[in-house]
């Protein structure tokens, strides 16, 4: 193997290693309709929430936690299918949030958890 082709190759593992570390910090998106609930980990976070439907709005209820004490803040992240977005966040090492956001005009939303 030529020089160049070992250089280009090394680069490229070199990112795409760096590019599953950047997505391990985030928890995989929960796209959901009502009813549904889930409860994801990551290391340094972690969360539980459910989706309620009444007519045509949907609720996202559930609580988030910082399980390390490292400066940064768990959040999850709602994305409601009707264009709406809401987070919340809990900081320190133990640090626990309630939330509970209902949206209008869906039946659906993207829950993801993450540290930021």
């Amino acid at each position: 193997m030529s020089a160049v082709r070992k250089t280009l190759t090394s680069a490229l593992s070199a990112a795409v290693l760096a590019g599953g570390l950047a997505v391990a910090a985030v928890g995989p998106a929960n796209a959901a309709t009502c009813p549904s609930s889930s409860a994801p980990v990551i290391d340094g976070a972690r969360a539980a929430w459910s989706l309620r439907c009444s007519g045509d709005k949907v609720t996202v209820s559930g609580w988030v936690e910082d399980t390390r004490a490292d400066a940064k803040c768990a959040v999850v992240r709602v994305n409601a299918g009707n264009g709406d977005y809401r987070t919340k966040s809990a900081c320190g090492s133990g640090g626990r949030e309630q939330f509970s956001f209902t949206f209008g005009g869906t039946r659906s939303a993207q829950v993801r958890l993450a540290i930021a």
